[in-house]
């Protein structure tokens, strides 16, 4: 998975990825993936997810689309430092238009700088999540998003 653009709004960071392998798209291509998952940000087992089944995203991380996931990170990310767990996302996809693999994730904001850092971050902790490897450092990444609430914004807030 890879990020291919970010686009800050007036509320809404909108965020175009791209998932090379169709095997990897979904978070049940490897079991050890919710694992990972849970033990980085345990917060997550505590999100709420809109889907058809009705479904807590603690069940839906199970088997959802690999940006899903990443849009719950971000989301707990922010959270983490200090944004209003109230804030939504949204993920989307449509192949015949976009082509194979390609995901739209819009973010609410309350800062725009944390979204954008936590969208940074977020990408990372997921390459963790699927591959494995160093276990990131959620307390710096946490106390970096924090700070960037000291600092002017681009935008509202």
């Amino acid at each position: 998975m890879h990020v291919r653009s970010v686009t800050v709004g007036a509320d809404r960071v909108d965020v175009v990825l791209n998932v090379e392998s169709a095997a990897a798209m979904r978070t049940s291509h490897d079991g050890s993936i919710v694992a990972r998952a849970f033990d980085l940000l345990p917060g997550l087992a505590d999100h709420r997810c809109a889907n058809d089944d009705g479904r807590p995203f603690s069940e839906e991380i199970a088997d959802t689309e690999v940006p899903h996931l990443f849009e719950h990170v971000v989301l707990e990310l922010m959270a983490r430092s200090g944004s209003p767990r109230t804030l939504k996302g949204e993920t989307t996809w449509d192949f015949r238009r976009d082509g194979p693999g390609v995901f739209h994730v819009s973010l609410a904001y309350d800062n725009d700088l944390v979204c954008l850092g936590a969208v940074k971050a977020a990408a990372r902790f997921v390459e963790y999540m699927l591959s494995g490897g160093d276990v990131p450092d959620v307390r710096a990444e946490i106390e970096a998003l924090t700070a960037l609430r000291a600092r002017p914004s681009g935008r509202p807030t």
